[in-house]
């Protein structure tokens, strides 16, 4: 809307030098053109608020994903708000105040000089903007990094998991593991009862008693329903499965840390963009009012003007860049047959 309409009236004004369109355009013009630009930064504030609700409130926001209701009015009230605070001064200023001061063959706003009100509307647009859009990227950032800690935590606990606490855990570690020890109990009993029995032959006949026991003793050694190579394989097997179940979640929790990283840069690339093209005007834009034109040079102005445009001209192709979502987005809205062909070429391939 801004290259469509308000760069085209802009360029014969600034090559001239006097606006040739009449006052009524003018103020459709400026209108505009303060519209857009303020929409614009308060657009950014609601998509990064959407983006901090999505990864600290993750479970709330996608209960409450499907309410297109919802996203359209706070849509609406983006443009709604960004209208109220520039619209109604720009086309009544000149009647509250009861006079214009606006040159024939100039197109300004009637408070281009009015300091105070141009520093409670920059505070409006700017400041308070870009210090909300600070404020959820460091939340999303300090959230991805404290979830991160946590867990990195417990993938570590699982992993340094000891071969006895995942023979107790498995149903089949446990029968191997009863299996083993009623097979020990069984043959401490024989041994016992051997001893027992060789003590009281030593006693009546002509055999040694060390010979007996020795012979009890081997006897009752020899396992009978399982061994101890039966017992490690089965837990060898556990252990695998274990481990492979542990490397299928660290994957899992890899790229979901990757995709909330991505999300804290994106954020922090579009915060930084909106610092360098509305910082300067701003700060010019105050500047000038205050000493009314007289110590800030016309070439610089006119570059920070046009850094604004600049910011409309990037997000859109900015956001796609950084999201997925948005690439979607943007080529269901632009080639609705691009993405129904994608499916087709898909299964085909």
């Amino acid at each position: 809307l801004a290259g469509a309409f308000c760069i085209p009236l802009y360029v014969p004004y600034v090559l001239t030098g006097r606006w040739i369109f009449g006052r009524s355009l003018c103020k459709l013009w400026l209108v505009v053109d303060y519209l857009l630009c303020t929409s614009s930064v308060f657009n950014i504030v609601l998509i990064s608020y959407d983006r901090f609700l999505s990864v600290t409130r993750a479970v709330a926001y996608r209960a409450q994903q499907g309410n297109t209701r919802q996203a359209v009015l706070k849509m609406v009230m983006v443009w709604v708000l960004a209208f109220l605070l520039y619209g109604p001064a720009i086309i009544s200023w000149e009647y509250i105040s009861g006079r214009s001061i606006i040159p024939t063959g100039e197109c300004y706003a009637e408070f281009f000089y009015n300091w105070y009100f141009l520093m409670t509307a920059s505070t409006l647009e700017f400041f308070t903007p870009f210090i909300s859009v600070m404020f959820f990227n460091l939340s999303i950032y300090l959230n991805i990094q404290k979830r991160t800690k946590m867990r990195l935590d417990v993938f570590h606990e699982v992993h340094n998991q000891s071969f006895t606490e995942e023979m107790e855990t498995s149903p089949e570690a446990k029968l191997s593991l009863k299996c083993c020890k009623w097979e020990q109990k069984e043959s401490a009993e024989t041994l016992d009862l051997s001893k027992s029995k060789a003590r009281a032959a030593a006693s009546t006949s002509s055999l040694d008693a060390k010979d007996l026991l020795a012979m009890s003793s081997e006897s009752s050694r020899k396992p009978k329903c399982c061994n101890k190579r039966s017992c490690k394989n089965s837990a060898s097997t556990l252990s695998l499965e274990k481990r492979m179940k542990i490397v299928s979640q660290s994957m899992t929790q890899r790229f979901r840390l990757s995709r909330d990283k991505k999300v804290a840069k994106s954020l922090a690339v579009i915060v930084g963009i909106f610092g360098i093209c509305w910082a300067p005007y701003t700060l010019l834009m105050i500047i000038r009012a205050g000493c009314h034109g007289r110590c800030i040079s016309e070439f610089w102005y006119e570059t920070s003007f046009w850094l604004l445009w600049i910011n409309s001209a990037v997000n859109p192709a900015l956001y796609p860049l950084c999201h997925s979502s948005f690439r979607r987005a943007f080529i269901k809205l632009l080639c609705p047959k691009k993405l129904k062909i994608q499916p087709h070429d898909a299964l085909q391939n």
